[in-house]
């Protein structure tokens, strides 16, 4: 169970094959393979021991493959960084966890360099895309041995440490090991039955590698023998551009994607009839969201649940079986979920509670925070924060997160559901929930919500449409139609910058509610 055995299998499994497609240009896995093993012998000519963690920060690219690869196996540990984050965001995560070296982009070199520079022992700043920069390490590669170096790798070493997102605080760093990783992705792999039934599968790398969701779906195409169409980041058009000229079948994707998809106003006139299956995950797929991009792409989507903890894929929708709208599927094979309550008593079947899951994918610890670490690791369980129901024949429902419940008068409201019901009415295309602080109610319930540009509803009758299907209690007692709603790097509406404009918005309005 050791991580670098996929890229291995994969050679051995299919041959040479073009194994990444960029710009373009194809790349084999003999490339890869080779290209990694000699960025592993450089790095540890300049020092990296195994256990040492190696920070590398770049969009999609083969270059982020083979730096991935590079890593593991000289024994390191990969410390993924979203590219977008600001040099004050990796300052703190270079400060966290003290990475030997940064390998990164051109692109990217000076942001890396403005992050550690006032370090007392800053980190090692090396490129992999340029020649002509005194950053370069493609010269001291070109040099070194193609064939992988002899380090022993045991299943319970650490291969990543990924940064959470931080969105209620500084982000942790998630300790996962080799097992973790490896049974996640060969679990995912064997489960995804309905990608074998297609010859000449071609898979869309658009979710960023650096993201936990991202970084296993990259394993999974490598363990299926899939092609890999990468794209540096998400643009709407290119995406189609792809699915087009690529012949692409499928692909892994957070809900924002397929919005954005759904919604291009050129969607139609591209060749997109090769596509036949899309994996959301990362953040709640609407029914009607799912209902739709479905019909207009004569396409099936399989959503699954996860979280970074859980490295990261827990529940995935088996197209063999039933599948339950609403429902995030069933476990992936070898993993055990559970709901509980506040005392971490077992909840029958349908009742809501905390969302606890057990198995090999699950995460060793946070980095240097043990009190966080027992917070979450109970019993050999990762109490994940999310509120859920598992019915009779054991499918996952998600019905919020913890954090986000709102409680209005002693009654818990949970947004997903008011999200739907919103997101369900015709001229609606996005909504967000949040509770405000309400010295009356407790908390009051808050809705933002995009409408279609065509469209002229109006606040009040969201409102009313609401009243109309649910239990007032449960209704928003304000709806503003916004232009957009704040959303983080991976595409999920970020529910803390949404519940601080919210209080900007209408905190006086419910401080003087009598």
């Amino acid at each position: 169970m050791n991580l670098n055995q996929i890229l291995r299998e994969n050679v051995e499994k299919f041959g040479t094959y073009p194994v990444l497609i960029y710009e373009d240009k194809e790349y084999t896995n003999t490339y890869i393979d080779e290209a990694s093993s000699q960025l592993a012998h450089t790095l540890m000519e300049l020092g990296v021991e195994k256990g040492d963690r190696v920070l590398i920060s770049m969009p999609n690219s083969p270059e982020v493959v083979i730096g991935f690869h590079g890593i593991l196996k000289c024994g390191a540990v990969i410390v993924p960084v979203m590219p977008l984050l600001q040099a004050k965001e990796v300052r703190y995560i270079v400060n966290d966890c003290q990475p030997k070296i940064i390998l990164t982009t051109e692109l990217l070199l000076q942001k890396m360099l403005k992050a550690v520079e006032e370090m007392e022992q800053p980190p090692k700043v090396y490129i992999l895309d340029k020649r002509d920069s005194s950053h370069t390490l493609l010269d001291k590669m070109e040099n070194a041995s193609k064939t992988p170096p002899q380090i022993e790798i045991d299943e319970n070493d650490v291969a990543a440490l990924l940064y959470t997102s931080g969105t209620t605080g500084n982000p942790k760093g998630v300790v996962l090991t080799h097992k973790n990783l490896y049974t996640n992705a060969k679990a995912a792999a064997d489960t995804a039955s309905i990608l074998k039934l297609k010859q000449g599968r071609v898979a869309l790398g658009v979710l960023p590698f650096s993201h936990a969701f991202g970084f296993t779906m990259m394993n999974v195409t490598l363990i299926l023998g899939d092609k890999n169409v990468l794209l540096p980041q998400f643009e709407p058009k290119k995406v189609l551009e792809a699915i087009e000229k690529y012949k692409v079948t499928h692909t892994a994707m957070v809900p924002a994607m397929f919005h954005a998809l759904l919604h291009h106003p050129d969607a139609d006139k591209y060749d997109t009839s090769s596509f036949f299956a899309a994996t959301s995950g990362s953040a709640p797929l609407s029914e009607k969201l799912a209902r739709d991009f479905q019909r207009k792409f004569s396409c099936i989507i399989l959503e699954g649940y996860g979280l970074s903890e859980a490295a990261p894929i827990v529940t995935a929708t088996d197209p063999t079986k039933k599948i339950k709208p609403g429902s995030v599927g069933t476990p992936l094979p070898g993993i055990e979920i559970a709901v509980v309550d506040e005392q971490g008593n077992r909840l029958p079947p349908n009742e809501v509670g905390e969302l606890i899951v057990r198995g090999p994918n699950v995460l060793k610890e946070y980095y240097n925070k043990p009190e966080e670490t027992r917070k979450v690791l109970k019993d050999g369980w990762l109490y994940t924060g999310d509120m859920a129901r598992i019915d009779e024949d054991g499918y996952l429902f998600i019905v919020d997160r913890k954090k986000d419940l709102i409680i209005r008068g002693g009654f818990n409201i949970y947004p997903r559901d008011l999200e739907e019901l919103l997101m369900s009415h015709p001229d609606v295309i996005e909504a967000g929930v949040v509770g405000v602080p309400s010295p009356k109610m407790g908390e009051e319930v808050v809705a933002y919500v995009v409408k279609r540009k065509d469209s002229n509803v109006t606040e009040e009758e969201l409102i009313e449409y609401c009243q109309e299907h649910l239990a007032k209690y449960k209704t928003p007692r304000y709806v503003k139609i916004v232009g957009f709603l704040p959303k983080n790097l991976i595409g999920k509406i970020d529910k803390k910058k949404l519940r601080e404009q919210a209080k900007k918005d209408f905190g006086e309005l419910v401080e003087n509610v009598q």
